[in-house]
């Protein structure tokens, strides 16, 4: 049965929230009422609302962050008339209108700073938070500025034309070591003021976030290197918890899990009932250790030493946490699983991790992998149609294989262990349905040059695909998280051949 699936009425690029978790026995589905006032539709079916989740990849806070208002009375630019209590309050009429946008961040301070000592008094209150959210009201702000960055906290400073001409100098003290943790939009658009948050939110959901590596490898080294340089917890987890998982799972909550996905497909091609049937009772098993060990991430080393253990292939199981705000990453890719949550820290939407090759005839480049998520746009937007296949490598299993929207910007990246983000951009082409490869396909024209992004390539195979230019937002983050970020579709300065 062929579905027609609507393109999100939302196309804006701010982030919508997600409210809400879903409960256990859910589908993909939500509710409006977790969804803001958007009713959120799905291929496969509504399902109970649970809560848990405070934002897609977040379970236990609230995103800190200290708004400051920085002006000077009586200031020549934008005028000496300006009223700046009068000026305070037309921005927070902007950040009621979009509330839904901060519905996940705490204002830990709100605060109008006139002159420097009175920044110096928030001190505490700016260092307790995520970030510094300051907004350039008028001209004279400099010094005051100056006390904000000396709390050592990101630091975003929204400073809209008019404002004063101190624009001319941010770029010099971004570049100076007491401007390290500054970055500006300098922008009209106060649709910007929810952009300015999201470094701070992605640095918060990778400290709060606790993935588990279902595995028998030792993974301890890497797991070290996320805790020091993010927060971020990686949990191992044997074989027998998740088999008794599986098997606690009541086989009516599983059969219910079955329809909907079965419903929800434009048909089934390889996997007989079964095999679904187990894939979606393994898919409630994870969804339970995942609140067991309040988890927001899962990967499973399904072709190591994972494989044929588990009643089942992971893949649905994945598909179905990704489409809720949650996450699963084939593979025990760790890398990959902080690249996702990083994603969802930035734009709340889930990726898709892949296994390129190229086609230089387009400028393309083609990412493939077999587990495809239907709710590419995050758990509040449209759910792509997908069909019900086997793994293409193993001819066994159950995987959606997803036909993601053509003609949407995307940006493909990866964590290089905890010292650099390796990324570029693209427009998917087409969505290939052809008897080669993964299930789930994109073809994707670079932005750049394919030649040269194959020949940088390194860092191994897997890369993350996210809906959306993330450039601007991956800049700001790595920028307060003090890793290089290198786009591997420009040309990098010549090294000599080695001999």
């Amino acid at each position: 049965m062929e579905r027609n699936v609507e393109r999100s009425a939302d196309q804006d690029p701010t982030r919508r929230r997600f409210l809400t978790a879903v409960a256990v026995g859910g589908a993909m589905g939500l509710a409006a009422a977790g969804c803001g006032n958007r009713a959120a539709r799905t291929s496969a079916g509504a399902s109970a609302l649970a809560p848990g989740l405070v934002s897609p990849g977040c379970r236990s806070s609230k995103v800190k962050v200290a708004k400051v208002y920085l002006g000077r009375p009586k200031a020549l630019w934008p005028t000496p008339a300006l009223d700046l209590q009068e000026e305070m309050a037309r921005y927070e009429a902007e950040f009621a209108r979009m509330g839904s946008d901060f519905a996940d961040v705490a204002f830990v301070t709100n605060d109008l700073v006139t002159k420097p000592d009175e920044a110096a008094a928030l001190k505490d209150r700016l260092q307790s938070a995520d970030g510094v959210l300051a907004i350039h009201l008028s001209m004279g702000v400099v010094p005051a500025l100056r006390q904000v960055l000396a709390a050592g906290r990101p630091t975003m400073l929204f400073a809209a034309p008019y404002s004063g001409h101190e624009w001319t100098g941010f770029g010099n003290l971004m570049r100076q070591k007491e401007g390290a943790m500054l970055d500006c939009l300098l922008t009209d658009d106060f649709a910007e003021l929810a952009e300015a948050v999201r470094p701070f939110r992605a640095l918060h959901h990778l400290r709060e976030a606790r993935i588990v590596n279902v595995t028998t490898r030792d993974f301890s080294a890497y797991a070290k290197a996320c805790k020091d340089k993010f927060g971020t917890d990686i949990v191992q987890v044997g074989r027998d918890r998740v088999i008794a998982l599986y098997e606690a799972v009541p086989d009516a909550e599983a059969e219910a899990e079955t329809r909907r996905w079965i419903a929800g497909a434009r048909r089934i091609v390889e996997p007989d009932r079964a095999e679904i049937f187990r894939s979606c009772k393994l898919a409630l098993a994870m969804h339970r250790l995942l609140d067991e060990e309040a988890a927001t991430m899962i990967t499973v080393d399904c072709y190591g030493s994972m494989w044929r253990k588990l009643p089942a292939y992971p893949c649905i199981g994945f598909a179905r946490l990704n489409s809720l705000g949650l996450g699963g990453m084939c593979e025990s890719d760790l890398q990959s699983a902080m690249t996702q949550i990083l994603y969802q820290g930035l734009v709340g939407r889930p990726g898709f991790v892949n296994d390129p090759t190229m086609d230089c005839s387009d400028n393309a480049i083609i990412l493939a992998h077999c587990m495809g998520t239907p709710k590419m746009d995050g758990p509040c937007g449209n759910a792509a149609p997908y069909q019900i296949r086997t793994i293409m490598e193993r001819q066994e299993g159950a995987v959606c294989q997803v036909f993601m929207e053509v003609g949407r910007k995307t940006t493909m990246g990866r964590f290089i262990g905890t010292d650099a983000i390796h990324y570029f951009t693209g427009d998917i082409l087409e969505a290939p349905d052809v008897p080669r490869g993964c299930r789930t396909k994109i073809k994707v024209r670079v932005d750049g040059d394919a030649e040269t992004l194959w020949r940088n390539w390194a860092h191994g195979l897997h890369r993350v695909t996210c809906y959306g230019d993330l450039t601007k937002d991956l800049a700001r983050f790595a920028r307060f998280a003090g890793v290089p970020l290198v786009n591997e579709a420009l040309p990098r300065p010549a090294e000599p051949a080695q001999a």
